[in-house]
Order: C-alpha cells, then sequence, then structure tokens
C-alpha cells in the first residue's frame, strides 16, 4: 500500500523514527544522506506537482520509498524506488509500482511514466516489467553505470 509523503515524513525517517503511526523495518529504507537528497527532490517535484513521494507500506510498517524523480514534462513523470533491504524480495516494489501506475491512469495530467535500472539488477527490472512498462533504450550514467530505460503509457 502506498501513502503520499509529507516533509514531516521524510524528517521522521531522516532521524531514524519512524513517520505518523507507521513502524521502521529492522533494516533502514535507505541511510540519511540519500533520504535527504530524496527530500530535496520532493521538494522541487512539490513545487510544481503533487504528489511527489510515497511511503511504501506493508502490514504497517514501512519497507520503501517511491519518488517522482523529477518535475513531470509533457505528462511524463519519471519514478524510483527502493525497498529496505531486510524486506526485498518479498513483492512489496511490484505492488506499490502497480498501484503508481493505476494511480497515474486516473491522473489526467499525467501521459506516461519512466524509470531507470541498473543493468545489473534483474530484480527491479522484473518490478517494471510486471507492471507493463516495456524497456526503450540503455544510456550511461556518470554515477551510476550502465541504465536500462523503461516507459509505461498511462493514456
Amino acid at each position: 500500500m502506498i501513502f503520499e509523503t509529507t516533509r514531516d515524513d521524510y524528517a521522521c525517517l531522516i532521524n531514524g523514527a519512524a513517520p505518523r503511526h507507521f513502524t521502521l523495518a529492522d533494516t533502514p529504507v535507505s541511510s540519511p544522506p540519500i533520504l535527504e537528497m530524496l527530500a530535496g527532490v520532493a521538494a522541487r517535484v512539490w513545487a510544481e506537482f503533487s504528489p511527489a513521494s510515497w511511503l511504501i507500506i506493508e502490514n504497517n510498517e514501512v519497507v520503501g520509498l517511491c519518488s517522482i524523480t523529477r518535475p513531470p514534462k509533457d505528462g511524463v513523470i519519471d519514478i524510483g524506488y527502493g525497498i529496505a533491504p531486510s524486506r526485498r524480495g518479498r513483492g512489496h516494489a511490484t505492488r506499490a509500482v502497480g498501484e503508481i501506475v493505476k494511480w497515474a491512469r486516473q491522473h489526467e495530467a499525467v501521459t506516461a511514466i519512466t524509470a531507470e535500472t541498473s543493468t545489473t539488477n534483474p530484480a527491479s527490472q522484473r518490478v517494471l516489467q510486471a507492471n507493463g512498462f516495456v524497456r526503450t533504450g540503455e544510456r550511461l550514467d556518470e554515477e551510476d553505470g550502465p541504465l536500462i530505460c523503461w516507459r509505461c503509457q498511462t493514456t
């Protein structure tokens, strides 16, 4: 299940606390510096579009995050997602991305969703394939290395 994030949610996660009435997985969703970066990305997206990101919740526990990685352009949103290491391999990302695709199909301003995965991350590739994303190409990122580009039409 996904819940739209707030600035307070990010502040809690950065400080190692559970947001709202949720609990935390026994391993963090991400490190404080990465969470701070994601909070900054969300702030930039919120300036033009909402929602900017979602908590991924299973059994009242924060197991991951999914974010729009930049303000939408021409109806296209780009997403990234991550799951706490101790909660990976349980279908959480597949369900969360599926909920976001469903949300996007009901949001008239969104015509497509894009995402990128590492060429060495077949689990993340399966998440996107399971939700109707098609491979559109590859690119080399300075920080992340070789990436596969994906797209899902929502209209």
